[in-house]
């Protein structure tokens, strides 16, 4: 009787050491899953799976990209940039567009309950994107997820870093740290008839056609001052005569005056450093050295003016 007894509990024990190594397993899977992967993707930059439910990255670029979010089973895509996202291909590979912009000086309450809105209603695995999928994109994603998935600030903030969003913008910061999941009644009254594109100010829309020019240049440069051969509609003088002239089409826009002289001063040496950009890609041969100084120029007074217009308190 003994024997059997002993025999018993000895059964008992291991399938108990079964049970608690299986939840012990469980609970390190949950954990490595609960971290932001890196993840691969042509046309996607930044790409980053949150959860099971949430993916973050850049801008969608060209049928490839959209190809790759529809095989890792993307339904739904949240762009939070300033540009008007690619609905028809989208469209084209079954996927669903909203369109919920905001600035780097942070996430206003009602965009951040619109967010959380979205990310509990809309169809899911969902994709949430800025630009370079570097700031706005993920401040966007980890809101969403401190709304549906219980991350805590601590985590949206560590998201943040991982994601490499500058710690210039502490706008988005303080919208991730600050944030407070809105209440079930507080939902109700978000309205759910999301836009698949949302009209901008002309001053975003400035902005955003500049980023594309400097972005262009910056391939151009990586060229060797060249036409890229993955670009061939690129021609360098030409791409930074374009980038000097939206630089003046802003300082003589409304919109800049209301932002005071300094801004419009940032303007200006943004734009001098564009013209002088100019010069040096159109001589023959190519002035490397001036025009990477030129380049530089610019991007310090982008970081200038933007450390104070735009990133936020």
């Amino acid at each position: 009787m003994f024997a059997a007894n002993n025999m018993i509990s000895r059964t008992n024990w291991i399938l108990l050491s079964s049970l608690l190594g299986g939840l012990i397993a469980g609970q390190a899977a949950l954990a490595d899953d609960s971290k932001p992967e890196l993840l691969q993707a042509k046309g996607v930059e930044n790409f980053y799976r949150l959860t099971q439910q949430f993916y973050s990255g850049s801008t969608p670029e060209g049928e490839a990209a959209f190809a790759e979010l529809k095989k890792r089973g993307i339904r739904t895509i949240i762009s939070v940039d300033g540009a008007k996202p690619d609905v028809a291909t989208a469209k084209k590979f079954g996927l669903t567009y909203v369109h919920l912009p905001f600035g780097y000086d942070g996430i206003p309450s009602n965009q951040a309950m619109k967010l959380v809105k979205a990310g509990k209603e809309l169809p899911k695995p969902i994709y949430v994107h800025c630009h370079h999928g570097l700031h706005r994109g993920p401040a966007g994603a980890a809101v969403i997820c401190e709304g549906v998935e219980q991350w805590t600030p601590a985590q949206a903030h560590a998201w943040l870093k991982q994601a490499g969003t500058s710690t210039n913008y502490l706008g988005l910061y303080k919208s991730v740290e600050t944030f407070r999941k809105p209440s079930d009644e507080e939902l109700k009254k978000v309205p759910a008839n999301f836009a698949e594109s949302t009209e901008t100010s002309p001053l975003v829309d400035a902005m955003v056609a500049i980023d594309e020019k400097f972005d262009n240049l910056k391939l151009i440069k990586k060229a060797g001052y060249q036409t890229p051969a993955s670009h061939p509609d690129l021609v360098p003088a030409h791409e930074a005569l374009l980038l000097e002239e939206l630089f003046k089409e802003l300082l003589r826009s409304p919109a800049s005056v209301g932002h005071g002289p300094d801004f419009q001063k940032q303007l200006a040496t943004a734009g001098t450093a564009a013209n002088d950009l100019h010069v040096a890609l159109a001589g023959q041969p190519i002035a490397v050295e001036k025009a990477d100084a030129c380049l530089q120029n610019m991007s310090n007074s982008c970081t200038a003016c933007h450390k104070t217009h735009r990133n936020g308190k």
